[in-house]
């Protein structure tokens, strides 16, 4: 059964019963105040006298009365049909709506009209999870086809460079091994790199007790030779921050934060500034840099898989260009938020607070 018979045998039930219960009131209340027997008084004493009265009503009232509910009956068939129509019509766009989506299509909305009454928060809240699921897909394609870019780049060199050997026989092999182990390198950090990133994204690690200041501690002991090399000087500071989540993934986006602000700060006396405080009921690390200027557009797409301050990035760069994205998603993966501020000096300033 369909649930628009089901409401209609619902309305026609109910109203069946509501006729039912009113005629048997009626008729309790005529078998109260009638009496079984009346002196019926008339001027002719040929028609006056005492005769039974309910047996009469009875056969009076009971054809009538079947009458009345099989006109209810009829009434509450069709008035009930039309009614559950209409209040099922909303759902049948939202259905329509969901057939669509399951066929692919992500870009319709059902933008279902009238009050605000459960099927309009259905709706909408249906509408709002399509328009996440546009982007995630839209998203999605985005880094497919710029991490099979960024992967292609180094197979291609490869092959050139294998190409070039196999026709100059006699060219130096320990240069050839040199550019193909740097190729290789850049290769395995990318891969390394999506491999991060999809298990951040999948949420799939163990909760435990960490204080970001001691992460950060240990970040910089590691980072340290990598700043010296840069003439950069990184300045610690700040309180124990504690939250919970899974200490490699907190390291991993640490060490991102504080090697991007080295990578991409000034060509000499750059400075990198990492502090960390609780605010708010909430762990907060905060990693700024001194660099080049950057637009505030621009810094909106740093998060972004493959993105840098000035353009997508190039195989000749330090990097694989998804250390922000790798860093916003193991934030999201421990309910936190992540923050990006141009310095009006030049460079950036990266908030990130944890639960």
């Amino acid at each position: 059964m369909s649930v628009r018979l089901k409401l209609t045998l619902s309305y026609t039930g109910f109203l069946l019963l509501a006729g039912a219960a009113l005629l048997a009131a009626v008729w309790l209340y005529l078998l109260r105040y009638v009496p079984d027997r009346a002196m019926l008084v008339s001027d002719d004493l040929n028609t006056g006298g005492v005769f039974p009265i309910r047996s009469s009503l009875l056969r009076v009232f009971a054809p009538r009365a079947a009458v009345v509910m099989a006109v209810l009956l009829v009434v509450g068939l069709v008035g009930g049909w039309i009614l559950a129509g209409q209040m099922l019509a909303p759902l049948g766009r939202i259905t329509e709506a969901t057939r669509r989506a399951a066929a692919g299509s992500l870009s319709h909305r059902i933008d279902l009209e009238g009050r605000d009454d459960e099927f309009r928060e259905l709706a909408d809240a249906f509408d709002a999870m399509l328009a996440r699921l546009e982007a995630h897909v839209a998203e999605q394609q985005r880094f497919a086809a710029n991490a099979s870019h960024e992967l292609r780049t180094p197979l291609a060199i490869t092959q050139t460079l294998l190409e070039v050997a196999r026709k100059d026989p006699g060219a130096d092999t320990h240069q050839l091994i040199d550019r193909l182990q740097t190729v290789n390198t850049r290769a395995i950090d990318l891969t390394e790199a999506l491999l991060v990133l999809s298990r951040a994204d999948r949420r799939t690690f163990v909760h435990e007790p960490v204080d970001l200041s001691l992460i950060v501690e240990e970040t910089i002991e590691t980072l340290l030779p990598l700043a010296e090399q840069h003439g950069v000087t990184i300045e610690t500071s700040g309180d124990a921050a504690p939250t919970v989540g899974s200490p490699a993934l907190l390291l991993q986006l640490t060490t991102n934060l504080v090697h991007n602000a080295i990578v991409h700060n000034l060509p000499a006396g750059g400075t990198v500034w990492v502090t960390t405080s609780v605010e708010g009921g909430a762990a907060r690390m905060t990693v700024a840099n001194t660099g080049a200027p950057l637009r505030p557009e621009v810094a909106a797409t740093l998060l972004e898989p493959f993105q840098r301050g000035s353009e997508r990035t190039r195989t000749d760069h330090e990097g694989v260009g998804l250390g922000l994205a790798i860093v916003d998603s193991i934030t999201e993966a421990h309910g936190g938020t992540v923050i990006l501020e141009p310095r009006p000096e030049g460079g950036l300033t990266v908030t990130v607070h944890l639960p």
